[in-house]
């Protein structure tokens, strides 16, 4: 049997199971991209997003999808929302040039982990968290330093399986314009390739690579997926038809 005999097999099996799952994130460019590619694998019984707003979502495909807005800021008052998915994925992330530290902090970590925590007391066996490449909780950075907090407070939550997803930068066409951003994918995209995968990776690289994560039966409890493994993972279904 080849690698792509033995995702689909892995595909397959994983349908039979009715699996439910939340998309923490889906306005984002990760998240979106997400929620097209579990569409299109038909991977889940149940997709549920959960966002502070209601997304307009056009077309057949998303008939069946459910949208549960919150209050981040309350989250305590929509436990509900998180309640009954087996499988979570968190894509939520801002920056500080577009909210400042503390909005940062706040999105980053705080929002990330309440949302766990309520995911865990729903009955979530499965936690997805896209995180970065560089994340420590003791960097001198504070972007990797609250990746790395939110990272090891997610852990103790104890989830039966707990997936970090570290990329590298991102490439994407983001629908919000972030000059710097489109220069440093030009820039990358400039560079061999052998030497570009190891700090960057395509946003649909990741997604498959989380789904295609998710479909693998695993007995380990936290699982630490670094951008080499990542691009592995990913690029398995590049000529997968789902």
């Amino acid at each position: 049997m080849t690698d792509v005999d033995a995702l689909a097999k892995l595909r397959d099996d994983f349908r039979m199971q009715n699996k439910s799952v939340f998309i923490l994130g889906a306005s984002g460019e990760t998240g979106g991209v997400l929620l097209k590619e579990i569409l299109e694998q038909n991977l889940f019984s149940r997709v549920t997003l959960i966002g502070r707003r209601k997304l307009n979502l056009e077309g057949e495909a998303y008939q069946n999808v459910k949208q549960e807005v919150v209050d981040f800021e309350k989250l305590d008052d929509y436990t509900s929302a998180f309640q009954g998915h087996d499988v979570g994925f968190c894509c939520l992330g801002t920056t500080r040039k577009k909210a400042g530290a503390e909005g940062f902090i706040r999105v980053d970590r705080d929002y990330v982990l309440k949302s766990a925590e309520l995911a865990k007391a729903g009955g979530c066996k499965h936690f997805n968290l896209l995180s970065s490449k560089g994340a420590d909780k003791s960097s001198n950075f504070l972007y990797l330093q609250i990746k790395g907090e939110v990272e090891a407070k997610v852990e103790e939550l104890n989830f039966d399986r707990y997936s970090i997803f570290r990329p590298g930068v991102l490439l994407c066409d983001r629908q919000e314009s972030r000059p710097g951003e489109w220069f440093v994918r030009k820039f990358f995209g400039s560079l061999p390739e052998s030497w570009a995968s190891g700090h960057s990776v395509p946003v649909i690289t990741v997604v498959r690579a989380m789904l295609n994560n998710t479909v693998k039966p695993s007995d380990k409890k936290m699982e630490l997926l670094e951008n080499k493994v990542i691009h592995e993972l990913g690029k398995a279904s590049d000529t997968l038809k789902p």
